[in-house]
């Protein structure tokens, strides 16, 4: 008879959740990780840090209230890192503890260590001090996380030259900063540090950035970072990232030097897999160290499953918890029904991005006739309420069966607004639902109801010349 039913390494959001939607359906579960690391990549280095520290630079500097109170305005104005990393350090602390609650109530062994295979049943654990024992389990699951991608040619030292983890422990915020990489990760830091007055360039070989978003909205967002002094290189490549004593020099492959304080890379992000010894299980990673897995998040051993950023795309926390208890429900043999096609994108930029469903690109390039709905938070007395002037909301309908086909949001709250859109697809419903709700006034959620109205007239035209 096996140690555990369950096994899982990483207790990071989809770890955490397979763990506890096990037990909670009667198996004997265990969880191993560093003792330094309860909660993962997501609460330590990522999501929870990072969305923390955004809130701290957004008070702390005032940005949100320049609309009202003049451009000059700022709550505070020599703003240090140790200003920033106490209200992160404080939500870390009370989140780690609530995890470890978690854990124990649902009667969760917790291994502080490392976990690599022996066999596809048998993971050997490494505690802290050095020893090893054997675990056995029915099922395994690997939640393991990623870590950020480092070009080999960039030699980091976690002060000047950083990657999106050690960028949370900078030591002075820097009057200049390069970005190389403008994904989700590298505009969420850009906007942070341009927020905080650093004056920030950002550089990518692409031809845009977040190219998964709405035209117009990305426009609208890069707009604002203009406005705060952010430069963009786009179609261009970094060659070398040169360490000086008075700072670095980032040099493009087009013979343009940029001059900095700090360079942050946001290059990607590879598996934490190295150190699993995969093929003893029988399984391998990509060169990216990501695992695949099929519908069910079975990897090619069926007893053993993988979830969370370890088999990449979406790589969000959200969706790893929910890929985590399907793996449960599947390895317990309990009924899950399959996760929705519809879920909800959160960039947390300056303002918010939040999307759900198809954007106007992609409706036009697969032939699908649409109309479109906008509200502009300066039409809403909660905009003017907040001083947030410059959000929208913007509804894709059907102009054949009036179902929505995509909800997209810029703005402060977006990704809390997001979730009505995502209720009414989700559902089914139509534009006209939102024309007829009721929305508490005055609020951000009434936006739905005016881009709804200003959908249905636009359908209203058409149907009149139609006839």
């Amino acid at each position: 008879m096996p140690d555990f039913d369950m096994l899982v390494l990483g207790s990071g959001p989809g770890g955490q959740k397979a763990a506890i939607a096990a037990a909670k359906l009667g198996r004997r579960v265990a969880v191993i990780d560093r003792p330094d690391m309860l909660g993962g990549v997501s609460l330590h280095t990522g999501t929870i840090p990072s969305k923390t520290l955004r809130e701290a630079v957004l008070y702390l500097t005032g940005l949100t209230q320049r609309d009202l109170y003049g451009q000059s305005y700022r709550l505070k104005e020599d703003i240090t890192v140790a200003d920033l990393t106490a209200r992160t350090q404080h939500v870390v602390s009370r989140e780690t503890d609530v995890i470890r609650s978690q854990l124990s109530r649902n009667h969760v062994a917790l291994y502080s260590g490392t976990g690599r295979f022996v066999d596809d049943r048998t993971v050997a654990l490494r505690e802290a001090g050095g020893q090893e024992r054997l675990l056995t389990a029915g099922h395994v699951v690997i939640a393991t996380g990623t870590r950020p991608a480092r070009p080999e040619s960039v030699e980091f030292d976690g002060r000047t030259i950083l990657d999106s983890d050690n960028v949370l422990t900078i030591e002075r915020v820097p009057r200049s900063m390069v970005i190389v990489g403008a994904g989700v990760i590298g505009m969420e830091y850009a906007c942070m540090f341009a927020a905080l007055g650093s004056r920030v360039t950002v550089v990518e070989r692409r031809a845009g950035m977040l190219d998964m978003c709405d035209v117009e909205v990305v426009e609208s967002l890069k707009y604002h970072l203009r406005d705060l002094a952010v430069t963009f290189r786009f179609g261009e490549t970094v060659a070398a990232v040169e360490r000086h004593a008075r700072g670095t020099l980032t040099v493009l492959e087009s013979g343009k030097k940029i001059p900095a304080d700090a360079v942050m890379y946001s290059a990607g992000r590879q598996g934490l897999t190295d150190g699993l010894e995969l093929e003893k299980a029988g399984l391998a990673a990509d060169a990216r160290g990501r695992i695949t897995v099929d519908e069910h998040y079975r990897t090619q051993v069926p007893h053993i499953y993988a979830v969370g950023d370890v088999i990449g795309f979406p790589a969000l926390a959200a969706t790893s918890m929910e890929q985590g208890r399907a793996a449960a429900y599947h390895a317990c043999g309990e009924p899950v029904g399959r996760t929705h096609r519809l879920q909800p994108i959160g960039i947390y930029t300056i303002p918010e991005i939040s999307f759900i469903g198809r954007t106007e690109d992609q409706l036009t390039e697969d032939r699908v006739p649409f109309e479109v709905g906008i509200a502009r938070y300066r039409e809403l007395a909660r905009g003017q309420i907040i001083g947030d002037a410059h959000g929208m909301l913007k509804l894709l309908v059907s102009p054949e069966d009036r179902t929505l086909l995509g909800v997209h949001c810029f703005g402060s709250g977006a990704t809390e607004l997001i979730h009505i859109g995502q209720s009414v697809m989700g559902l089914g419903g139509t534009v006209d639902y939102l024309v007829d709700a009721v929305f508490n006034y005055p609020t951000l959620a009434e936006s739905y109801k005016v881009a709804a109205l200003d959908a249905t007239n636009r359908l209203r035209q058409l149907d009149r010349i139609g006839d």
